[in-house]
């Protein structure tokens, strides 16, 4: 059985920020919206990436983080690939190149089939002839197209198939080393899919940090692994005999390497839907000692199934705790659809129905995602009690 490691080794290594290369994302019809959700978490949070511009005529003009209801990200969205290189070429820091350029297009968006529309191939075609590398997170793979793998090999540029995973003969079953793991896991799920657990685990590991609790992120998605998670799988990728196997070695590599306080493990789909088995995995794998859950109250029917009532809250929650044999210890809104004063209230009788805090990860302070955690699990403060005691 071989060691964890990576599934995506050719995507660049996170480093520091000037060092980072260059990106325009693709997301054509659908930036701030549901399918949109890779471009959208990129702009909001990118280590990996120095994000230029985000191309989707539907937005043109418009600052990318405003477009997502945020603060001013300097990131425009553009109509066009040639626009969104006239950015890229205001924005170089160096202009002895011809033609200054990003480092590559990434595919944002992230569709049900996970396939490209005709439109969409197009337009990585015109990228890749334009000479950027192309980083996708699609379940068809740029590399075993004929037409877009010959494209990119006369223009000299890397197609990176982000969800590829390793040969069959090399994939990890699960062994019982989760066992080993001696840290706090928390797995964030949620009450569908495209409901914000990638950007609330992201905020969740951040925030951990800020507040002097050392905290790993595991991804488990595309948008994870091109944002910069240094631990993780593309889970949805992976044979179902092996996606246990493989994310529990991508938990375990994480405590190895790391040696963390804290694991945060990024949720995917929801355990209650019709259509995947991907929190099964997230729960068997980690087992997970806790859960804070996203959901998102304005949101009355499935995302990608308009004809599936959304779960209760209350219901998710005992699903989970059952199944996971777990404890739900948070909750975090999604606001979509929603002012400021209807998350605040939906935040207090969450509290008062499900016994647990709540909060909305974007809009309220981070402090409350902290104090969630160190509520449940008060010896994550002890070494700071120590250090009081000292001084």
């Amino acid at each position: 059985m071989r060691p964890f490691t990576t599934p995506v080794p050719d995507l660049p290594t996170p480093a520091r920020p000037a060092a980072r290369p260059t990106a325009v994302i693709y997301c054509e019809g659908n930036f701030a919206s549901v399918d949109g959700k890779t471009a959208n978490g990129l702009v909001r949070s990118s280590e990996r990436y120095r994000i230029l511009a985000v191309i989707d005529s539907t937005h043109a003009g418009a600052d990318a983080g405003v477009a997502l209801g945020g603060d001013h990200a300097g990131i425009p969205v553009v109509a066009s690939l040639a626009a969104a290189i006239a950015v890229a070429g205001r924005s170089s820091a160096h202009v002895t190149a011809p033609v200054p350029r990003p480092d590559a297009m990434i595919f944002g968006l992230a569709p049900l089939s996970g396939l490209m529309s005709p439109t969409d191939r197009e337009a990585v075609l015109e990228a890749v002839t334009a000479g950027l590398d192309i980083v996708s997170g699609l379940h068809e793979f740029l590399n075993d197209d004929l037409e877009i793998a010959t494209a990119a090999a006369i223009s000299d540029v890397i197609l990176h198939d982000v969800r590829r995973p390793h040969a069959t003969k090399d994939l990890r079953m699960f062994d019982g080393a989760i066992d080993t793991v001696d840290c706090v896991r928390i797995a964030v799920l949620g009450t569908d899919g495209a409901i914000g657990k990638r950007t609330t685990s992201t905020l969740l590991t951040k925030a951990l940090n800020d507040a002097g609790i050392h905290t790993v992120m595991v991804g488990t998605g595309q948008t994870g692994l091109m944002q910069g998670a240094k631990y993780g799988v593309a889970l949805d990728a992976i044979p179902a005999q092996f996606g246990v196997g493989e994310l529990e070695g991508a938990v375990v590599a994480a405590w190895e390497g790391e040696h963390p306080a804290v694991i945060v493990i990024e949720g995917q789909g929801a355990l209650s839907h019709p259509a995947y088995l991907s929190s099964t995995v997230v729960l068997r794998a980690s087992r997970p000692q806790a859960v804070i859950m996203q959901h998102a109250p304005a949101r009355t029917m499935l995302s990608d199934y308009p004809d599936v009532p959304m779960p209760l809250a209350a219901t998710e929650v005992a699903l989970i705790e059952t199944f996971g044999k777990t404890r739900v210890i948070g909750l975090t809104i999604n606001h979509e659809g929603m002012t400021p004063a209807e998350v605040d209230a939906a935040a207090i009788l969450y509290e008062a129905e499900l016994g647990i805090p709540a909060t909305d990860a974007l809009w309220r302070d981070p402090r409350e995602l902290v104090g969630m955690v160190t509520d449940a699990f008060p010896s994550l403060l002890a070494p700071f009690a120590q250090e009081a005691e000292i001084k």
